[in-house]
């Protein structure tokens, strides 16, 4: 029962917030590129995304292991593949999902075509979840404490959140001048759902007194936070659609950007993003157990299915609390710099979608830093890409990335603009697209826009 227990405890955790887009940063082809930095140096008239169709991502990544390392069929007995799991992983890694779908989206020039102010907005439904591997925990449910007197577990193991909300947000950018784009975005938060509980503290230990006389000591502080839809007496679409549409619990946050070029041919560029909060005051509900118990027995096995009085004695010392406070949870804040060489001959593409300098330059070598923060320590990535504009219509972007999941992420992006369509297609990890369930981490990003981009001035 502890190995089916521990199974599910891992299947949870690997089907249970990785947000890097390396390849569409700076892809300004895609409209989609403005999302991650709002300084991007664009040059459309205006455009507008296809409803439901004009971003779609997933993003999914795990540090400690793969489906694989569980499942293969090998003739590997499954109890020795989920020990070597448990043992093999830290405290340190984790597992994400994160998942966008762009409800409406468009931006325009104010002004004539030669105006250097753009107006950007629209709305996306974004559902995160994030769980740290609970290593201690695994190891009481795998083999008990019999076997790790004096070890003293960490109940701070436990970390995860999850949410499903939606994002309504309104940019704006503009040319400074020859060298320098500024822009910035806010944005209104509405929480659908959301379960937190990653600051937890407290321990578990056994020891052994005189005779065959144990002790067994725990101190626990453990909050979980819940609101939304959780707590609703029944989920309906209505009450779904409600929420999303600003009827949930509301935040507010902001992005920043800017694009620079020290010289032509050269480019930096910055962003920070959701730099912003949700206050949760509406169907809240939180579960906290605080408190100390210590527990004298003869047995040092801790198993409270078996040990009634233990159990009744556990609760009254560390009991469960349940709560309706207020609460607040803080975005995710997302770096993102990179810096790029421009090279080759110089041709002007008809789409007119990038910024001069890039259609000047059809090729492009760069570099791009990605930091999120984390309830433990910062997710970082460093992608090296090149960039080039095959045709007047199509634009390649391949990546190598370099991060928590992996160190041999290959990317490939392509944009298309025919006539007025624009279409692109991301996608992350090719190398692992053999044989999926031995990637440690998968993307994937699409969409259709309508574009009508800049009138082109002759020379």
């Amino acid at each position: 029962m502890r190995k089916i227990g521990l199974s599910l405890i891992l299947m949870i955790t690997f089907t249970c917030f990785s947000q890097n887009k390396q390849i569409l940063y700076n892809f300004n082809s895609v409209p989609q590129s403005m999302m991650v930095n709002p300084g991007s140096d664009v040059k459309y008239n205006w455009f507008v995304g296809i409803p439901l169709l004009s971003g779609i991502s997933v993003n999914v990544g795990s540090s400690g292991f793969s489906v694989y390392d569980l499942f293969a069929n090998d003739g590997v007995d499954f109890n020795t593949k989920l020990r070597n799991v448990v043992f093999a992983t830290s405290k340190k890694d984790l597992v994400s999902i994160n998942e966008q779908v762009e409800i409406f989206s468009g931006g325009f020039k104010l002004g004539d075509w030669q105006s250097s102010e753009y107006v950007s907005f629209g709305m996306y439904q974004e559902a995160n979840f994030l769980t740290y591997i609970p290593k201690d925990f695994a190891i009481l449910v795998l083999d008990g404490n019999k076997d790790y007197l004096g070890k003293v577990f960490d109940l701070s193991d436990l970390s995860f959140r999850g949410e499903l909300l939606s994002v309504f947000h309104l940019g704006y950018h503009k040319k400074v001048d020859e060298k320098l784009v500024l822009g910035g975005r806010m944005k209104i938060y509405s929480s659908i759902f959301n379960v937190s509980s990653t600051a937890n503290s407290g321990y578990f230990y056994t020891n052994q007194g005189t005779s065959s006389i144990y002790d067994q000591v725990i101190s626990a502080n453990v909050l979980v936070n819940t609101s939304g839809i959780l707590n609703t007496s029944g989920i309906s679409k209505a009450d779904i659609l409600k929420k999303t549409l600003l009827g949930g619990n509301l935040g507010l946050g902001f992005d920043l950007g800017l694009t620079y070029y020290p010289k032509e041919n050269l480019q930096f560029t910055a962003s920070l993003l959701d730099i912003g909060f949700i206050g949760h005051t509406k169907e809240t509900k939180s579960y906290r157990y605080k408190g100390y118990y210590k527990y004298v027995g003869l047995t040092p096995d801790f198993n409270p299915d078996i040990n009634i009085d233990f159990l009744d004695e556990f609760r009254k010392a560390i009991p469960l609390d349940t709560l309706k406070t207020k609460f607040t949870t803080w975005r995710p804040i997302k770096l993102n710099t990179s810096i790029q060489y421009s090279f080759g001959d110089g041709r002007s593409s008809g789409c007119s979608c990038t910024s001069d300098n890039e259609n000047k330059y059809p090729n492009a070598i760069g570099a791009q830093l990605f930091v999120m923060s984390m309830p433990r320590i910062p997710l970082m990535a460093l992608t090296a890409y090149y960039r080039r504009e095959i045709f007047d219509s199509l634009e390649m972007k391949a990546t190598y990335t370099i991060d928590t999941f992996s160190a041999k992420n290959v990317g490939l992006g392509l944009s298309t603009t025919l006539g007025k369509v624009n279409f692109y297609l991301l996608a992350d990890n090719l190398l692992e697209y053999r044989d999926v369930s031995k990637a440690n981490s998968l993307s994937f990003q699409m969409g259709l826009n309508i574009i009508v981009p800049n009138k082109i001035t002759p020379d």
